[in-house]
C-alpha cells in the first residue's frame, strides 16, 4: 500500500534580520514547504530578502492570516509575544526565536494559546539540534556537576537584552532538559562592560537532586567558545559545540587495576568528530515534522517557558 503524499505546508517568516534571512532560506530548501511570504514593517529590507528567496514581501504579520499554515517569528524580542499570539490565535503553527518573550507571563500565555488552538509552538533554541549534543545526549543520564562556557566577541546583535537572555539561555535550556529536577537555588555575578545590560555573567544553579551547574557566558571576550562538560557516576562527557567534537570517558569497573596506576581502575575515553550539519535546517524540518505528526517538538513552548523563567530569575539575581 503506497504512502499518502505529504501535504505541502504554506510557510512564512516574520522578521528579516540575521536569523530571519536564514529561516527563509531553509523553508525554501525543505521539501513539501512553500514559502508564501516574508513579513517585515521595514518593507525595503523585507523586499530584499523576499527577492533572494523568490517570494513576496508584506508589511505586517497580520497579512499572513488565512494565507499560511506555519510561520517563524524572528522579529525583535520585544515583538515576539504580539506577533506569535496573533498567529497562534489564528490557528497558525509558530516557531518563535529565543528568548520566546520578554516576560514569563507572556510566555505562559503563548503556551496556553497554542494548547487552546491545538497548534504547534516550538522555540528556537538552536543548540538542541547540534549534532554533537544529539550524539551524546543519551549518555547524559544523571549528571552530578555541569560546567558550561559560552564566550563571544561583542556585537550589537542581541545587545538589547542582557547576556543571560542573549547567550546563556542556550545552555540553560540544555541543562534544564538534561537534569531531571527543579532549580533550588541561584547564585549569580556579572558586569556591564560595553552595553547598558550585563555583558558577562557567571551563575551557579543548584538543583533539588543535588546536581550543580556552573554556567559562564560572555559577549565581551576575545575569542569564541561554546563548551559543556558533564560529570556523573563513572562518566565524563565533553561537548564542543563550535568544533562539533565530543569526548566520553568511562571508568571500567570490571577492568583490571594496574599496580603502575596505584590500583585505579582503567578509564576508557572515546573522541568523536561529528559532521557539521545544518542546525537551522534541522530545527525547521523538525518543526514541520511536528506539525504533520502532532508530536511534541524537541523544544516545546513549555521548554522555552522553563528556560525563560530561569533566565529571568538569574537576571533578577544579577540586578540585586
Amino acid at each position: 500500500m503506497s504512502k499518502e503524499p505529504l501535504k505541502t505546508l504554506r510557510t512564512a517568516v516574520v522578521g528579516t534580520g540575521y536569523l530571519g534571512r536564514f529561516h527563509a532560506q531553509k523553508y525554501q530548501q525543505i521539501e513539501h514547504c512553500d514559502l508564501i511570504a516574508i513579513a517585515d514593517p521595514d518593507t525595503e529590507r523585507g523586499s530584499v530578502v523576499a527577492a533572494e528567496v523568490a517570494t513576496k514581501a508584506v508589511a505586517s504579520h497580520l497579512d499572513l492570516i488565512g494565507q499560511v499554515d506555519a510561520a517563524s517569528v524572528a522579529s525583535p524580542t520585544q515583538t515576539h509575544f504580539k506577533v506569535a499570539h496573533d498567529l497562534l490565535d489564528a490557528g497558525i503553527h509558530v516557531l518563535v526565536e529565543k528568548p520566546m518573550t520578554v516576560t514569563v507571563e507572556e510566555a505562559q500565555a503563548l503556551v496556553e494559546m497554542a494548547t487552546a488552538r491545538k497548534v504547534t509552538l516550538q522555540v528556537g533554541h538552536l543548540e538542541r539540534f547540534n549534532p554533537a549534543l544529539l550524539a551524546v545526549a543519551p549518555t547524559i543520564t544523571s549528571p552530578l556537576f555541569i560546567e558550561s562556557h559560552r564566550l563571544a566577541p561583542y556585537t550589537k546583535r542581541g545587545a538589547d537584552v542582557n547576556v543571560v537572555l542573549d547567550l546563556m539561555i542556550h545552555d540553560i535550556d540544555i541543562i534544564l532538559s538534561l537534569v531531571d529536577a527543579d532549580v533550588a537555588a541561584i547564585h549569580a555575578t556579572g558586569a556591564l562592560v560595553v552595553s547598558e545590560e550585563t555583558d558577562i555573567a557567571n551563575v551557579r544553579l543548584e538543583f533539588t537532586n543535588g546536581c550543580v551547574a556552573n554556567v559562564t557566558a560572555s559577549r565581551v571576550s576575545g575569542k569564541q567558545e561554546r563548551r559543556m562538560r558533564f560529570f556523573q557516576k563513572d562518566t565524563y562527557i565533553s561537548i564542543d559545540f563550535q568544533d562539533n567534537t565530543t569526548r566520553v570517558c568511562k571508568v571500567d569497573r570490571d577492568g583490571e587495576a594496574s599496580a603502575s596506576n596505584d590500583g585505579i581502575p582503567p578509564i576508557n575515553c572515546v573522541d568523536n568528530t561529528l559532521a557539521k550539519g545544518d542546525a537551522i535546517y534541522a530545527e525547521i524540518e523538525a518543526f514541520c515534522h511536528s506539525i504533520r505528526t502532532g508530536e511534541k517538538p524537541l523544544v516545546s513552548g513549555e521548554d522555552g517557558l522553563k528556560a525563560l523563567k530561569t533566565a529571568i530569575q538569574i537576571g533578577d539575581a544579577l540586578a540585586s
